[in-house]
């Protein structure tokens, strides 16, 4: 079962949505099979094989999310971060102001499935590896 340090210790070497490829193929390999991520206040559930479940804490104060998706926006701006333009904070923050609620990853299928507060898929990306 992974730990919650080691995820962290391949989180930190990630400086910019271009590095997270990286990130994603060193925490499948601990044996993460999901994770989700909530744009509220960071906090995040990575999921093992046999539904382990390790919680991260909270990272910032509470946001508040946006009630109606900015769709078109969100994806310049996401397209913008995997580029490296923007730091994670600030992709965050930009999250909350378009109405992305979390995000889910899963590692079987390489997706990244972003979700409004009511739980519709606003769009699904596959990760490059």
């Amino acid at each position: 079962m992974f730990t919650l340090e080691q995820i962290n210790d391949a989180h930190r070497k990630v400086k910019s949505g271009a590095e997270f490829p990286y990130f994603m193929k060193a925490i499948k390999a601990l044996g993460v099979v999901r994770y989700e991520v909530y744009i509220k206040d960071g906090h995040i559930d990575y999921y093992g094989l046999h539904d382990d479940i390790i919680k991260a804490d909270a990272k910032y104060a509470p946001l508040e999310i946006a009630n109606d998706v900015k769709k078109d926006q969100f994806k310049a701006e996401l397209l913008a971060h995997q580029q490296g333009k923007t730091d994670f904070l600030s992709f965050i923050k930009m999250c909350a102001e378009v109405g992305i609620d979390k995000w889910i990853i899963c590692m079987d299928t390489m997706t990244c499935t972003y979700y409004d507060q009511t739980g519709n898929e606003i769009l699904v990306e596959n990760i490059p590896v």
